[in-house]
């Protein structure tokens, strides 16, 4: 996306490329690039919420959530627009994922900030016949938004840039963002113990499925985000999963893009060393939450599972670079 090769200043060069893509995402995929502006209004309307509505809904201000929905739909959209650009052919699937995502997304944060006027919770809301119609609406739009990530990851493997470290980290990007998706199912598995017992009691639940585990939703939680500072946070697994479609790109275009010392194979074993370091990282932090613990507050299980992770990535990255500059010396 910048052209450091450009004889003209940085600055210049990257709003120059910037407006390209936002010109060409809107040629050819208008509803999504629609999507992903109309979210930043969004959260700017969510922002000033926060400011002059001080409503409290589960533990959080009120529009909090918008907020954070605004950022996360505006974000995947223009990735997704990004990464969409790279798959040549095939455009009527290619149409159909970004006008499908756009749609899906849409209906979702249509329905939270339509709860959040109306002064009640939009997921797991168990409360009425219309709270539980509207969620309903939600887990079956998100859920297609998955669907349309899996076309989306095919796509990709059925496709090959000129770079074969480059294609293999959109893949892996696409491929983890997926599970960080799959993990918000967990959300919705079920009724929680404490649930259960309320529809044994009293034969109702004003909702059903949590972020929390060990805890209930809207307690103790870090600014913001409002994640667990008391039990386990399915949020934080499904957060960083889904940020792997901006994290992967990013350590392929500050570290690989330009390596002259690294052969082809050794910057895909990089990317692949990477990429299955961050799914284990998600994995681990699946694991954390579903055993109650925070994240601010890991046992010995947990810090020691992430040492081994994070010391065999290290090492195998290591031996891949003395072993690219071996070779290099010995060429």
């Amino acid at each position: 996306m910048f052209d450091t090769t450009s004889s003209q200043p940085l600055g210049k060069t990257t709003r120059f490329r910037l407006l390209h893509f936002f010109k060409e995402s809107f040629a050819l995929h208008p509803l999504l690039t629609l999507v992903g502006m109309t979210n930043v209004l969004v959260l700017l309307a969510a922002l000033g919420g926060i400011v002059v509505d001080h409503r409290i809904i589960t533990g959080m201000p009120a529009w909090v959530k918008p907020a954070k929905f605004a950022i996360s739909i505006s974000i995947y959209s223009f990735t997704l627009l990004w990464l969409l650009s790279f798959i040549k052919g095939q455009k009527r699937l290619v149409s159909m994922v970004a006008n499908g995502t756009a749609v899906f997304l849409t209906v979702e944060i249509v329905i939270i900030v339509g709860q959040v006027i109306r002064g009640t919770t939009s997921h797991f809301n168990n409360n009425t016949p219309l709270d539980r119609t509207l969620f309903l609406i939600m887990a079956v739009f998100i859920a297609l938004v998955f669907v349309m990530g899996i076309v989306a990851a095919i796509l990709l493997l059925l496709q090959r840039q000129q770079d074969l470290a480059f294609t293999w980290t959109l893949r892996l990007s696409m491929f983890i963002t997926l599970v960080g998706m799959a993990a918000a199912f967990l959300m919705t598995r079920g009724p929680t113990p404490q649930q259960l017992e309320m529809l044994r009691t009293e034969g109702h639940t004003s909702t059903i499925g949590a972020h929390s585990v060990g805890v209930l939703d809207g307690g103790p939680g870090l600014p913001f985000v409002g994640w667990s500072t008391e039990g386990g946070d399915l949020r934080i697994p499904h957060f960083v999963g889904l940020h792997a479609l901006q994290v992967l790109p990013l350590f392929w275009w500050l570290f690989l893009r330009r390596s002259r010392l690294l052969r082809d194979s050794h910057r895909v074993a990089l990317v692949w060393t990477v990429g299955a370091g961050y799914l284990g990282v998600v994995g681990l932090l699946v694991w954390q939450a579903l055993r109650a613990q925070p994240l601010i507050a890991p046992d010995a299980d947990t810090l020691n599972a992430f040492s081994i992770l994070i010391s065999a990535v290290v090492l195998t990255v290591v031996v891949i670079v003395l072993h690219a500059r071996t070779n290099a010396k010995i060429v």
